[in-house]
């Protein structure tokens, strides 16, 4: 049997009147972007999609054909003026789609946090179904109203059994036939009114089973002026999911010949990057203050290692920082000379690095893999330059990113308290089984540094850790 193509349809046909702007909400920006382009990312970064349509505002093409071309979204293959509803913007797309079979994802563009588990979950259940909606249990219990209010006041009529209902999100995915014959059908009707598509599909083909796969809390939709707010902060705190773990023949694959280049290589997590990598037929360069008496934190020293791993081979293709030095003080005890050595390894050391390498990179097209630390969500007492700076390197992945688009990949690492050196020597010995092991960091950064991804941080969690409670999507 033929696999079927996967088509995302971005229905941004809103207005921005309940947000009190006076431009559609999809171009609202948060995050630095606008809203349409993280939603536009997040297909585009999905080896299952592939294509996109996008069926935008009349009048206000222009700004989308604009963030399309900038954002180098090669899978955008049409972008269609939507219609006065959301049906009629689904019954433009489906016209847009073409005759071929295909299997089609319709999604609310003002859902930019959708994550690529649910898309990868949706895709995978239209193997078995026809017909698949998103949807989240709801925490609150639902009451029904009378139609008419006694006396202006609403009234319960009924209290629904909260175990049955699910809170509707999109994806919507539909075989492109079926989705085509329910509006068919829909059209005919003259009372027909339907604020999604599955419902279109339940009412005028009955038959045909609607899947039901698991959204998620973040994958919400921005409607008022609060959920700006609440996105942009969600955007902040997100971490992507860990990309699918490589066979060794695919690591052999991808690392063979190339050249790596990894600072703070001598030990702990740059250590087990470099040993991995290795063993996959990567030419792997290790720079360190105590092996190579090389200084993160001055610029001369980091262009040194990118000469002297230059006189060896033309290209870079990945470089890795993991050096860092990790200070527990108070700040109003911390003298001034800590402070300056602590910044210089933790926030300035990335920067020289990427300012170093970048060109290199570009060469290559290839992946630069920095670190940060859990703290970075929330300054702690004690930690006031270390959280601050591993902050900071988010916002500079985030950032480079941006800058680099389409040139090189940055991408995050945020790993749960592992087993290092450094952390020994800053907390003694700590119960087995409490810390991730340096190892398994190290390959599932490697993972992060062969994908396509980009501007993405990435929790690594043990599997029975806090942020597995819950799916941790």
């Amino acid at each position: 049997m033929t696999q079927l193509r996967n088509v995302a349809v971005i229905l941004a046909g809103g207005t921005g009147t309940r947000v009190g702007l006076s431009i559609p909400k999809q171009l609202i920006k948060i995050a630095g972007k606008t809203i349409i382009e993280h939603t536009i990312a997040a297909f585009e970064a999905s080896p299952l999609i592939d294509e996109i349509v996008i069926l935008m505002t009349p009048g206000h093409l222009d700004p989308v054909r604009a963030i399309v071309q900038n954002g180098g979204y090669d899978k955008v293959s049409q972008i269609v003026e939507g219609g006065q509803t959301r049906n009629e913007s689904t019954s433009r797309a489906l016209e847009a789609l073409g005759s071929e079979e295909c299997n089609v994802l319709f999604h609310d563009a003002v859902r930019p946090l959708v994550s690529q588990t649910i898309i990868g979950d949706v895709v995978a259940a239209l193997a078995t179904h026809e017909a698949v909606d998103t949807a989240i249990p709801s925490a609150d219990t639902i009451v029904q109203v009378h139609d008419t209010a006694a006396g202006g006041t609403e009234t319960i009529e009924d209290v629904l059994q909260r175990h049955l209902l699910r809170r509707g999100q999109t994806p919507q995915a539909f075989r492109l036939s079926v989705i085509r014959e329910a509006y068919a059908l829909a059209w005919k009707d003259p009372d027909f009114t339907a604020t999604d598509d599955c419902t279109v599909v339940l009412r005028y083909l009955p038959h045909v089973p609607i899947a039901v796969v698991m959204g998620h809390e973040r994958n919400m939709k921005v409607t008022e002026p609060i959920d700006v707010y609440i996105a942009d902060k969600l955007f902040q705190l997100q971490s992507a999911d860990t990309p699918d773990a490589l066979t060794d023949e695919q690591y052999r694959a991808a690392l063979a010949g190339k050249t790596m280049v990894v600072f703070g290589g001598s030990y702990g997590i740059g250590g087990d990057i470099a040993e991995l990598a290795r063993g996959f037929g990567a030419n792997v360069h290790t720079f360190s203050r105590s092996s190579t008496n090389t200084h993160v934190d001055r610029r001369e020293d980091i262009a040194a290692a990118a000469a002297a791993v230059l006189e060896q081979t033309d290209t870079i293709d990945f470089v890795v920082n993991t050096a860092g030095v990790l200070v527990i003080e108070d700040l109003a005890d911390t003298s001034e000379e800590t402070i300056f050595a602590a910044t210089e390894i933790n926030y300035l050391a990335p920067i020289f690095i990427a300012q170093e390498f970048y060109p290199h990179l570009a060469q290559a097209a290839g992946s630069l893999l920095l670190f940060t630390s859990s703290s970075y969500t929330r300054g702690r007492g004690g930690y006031s330059l270390y959280s601050s700076a591993k902050a900071a390197v988010v916002n500079l992945t985030q950032a480079l990113a941006d800058e680099w688009a389409g040139e090189v990949r940055v991408n995050c690492v945020n790993p749960e308290r592992t087993g290092t050196p450094m952390r020994t020597k800053a907390f003694g010995e700590e119960p087995e089984g409490t810390l991730l092991s340096s190892m398994d960091v190290a390959r599932q950064s490697l993972d992060v540094l062969l994908s396509q991804q980009t501007g993405h941080i990435i929790d690594i969690r043990r599997e029975d850790g806090p942020a597995a409670i819950g799916g941790g999507r």
